[in-house]
């Protein structure tokens, strides 16, 4: 059987738009939901349209802290950073963001839908 790559956008996202890191605590922002059969490769880049660096927490299928955490501070009006280099999820698996301060950080990205 041959093995499929399908790439997809985030879940998250409208029509492949950035998406706006609106909550500056748990539960995040919804940034994408894994397919509940096949494997989610999923990129993240992150930007800061801020002129102060602000934390990023990434709840990666979980938010419990540290197990489901990915955390990474975005530098001050930066370009895209990546924060999530093609990590695998499935089983309807969330991935969520949180900010330390809301609604200046953005996520961009996709996903490689592996079947």
């Amino acid at each position: 059987m041959a093995t499929t790559f399908t790439k997809v956008v985030l879940s998250g996202s409208t029509n492949g738009k950035q998406i706006k890191i609106a909550t500056s605590a748990t539960p995040g922002t919804t940034i994408h939901t894994a397919s509940a059969t096949a494997l989610d490769e999923i990129w993240l880049w992150a930007v800061n349209s801020s002129t102060t660096a602000v934390k990023l927490t990434v709840e990666w299928g979980e938010a419990t802290a540290p197990d489901g955490n990915i955390e990474v501070t975005i530098p001050g009006e930066s370009g895209y950073l990546m924060v999530v280099p093609g990590l695998v999820l499935t089983n309807s698996l969330v991935v969520k963001c949180f900010a330390g301060t809301a609604n200046v950080l953005l996520i961009n990205g996709y996903c490689n839908r592996i079947s």
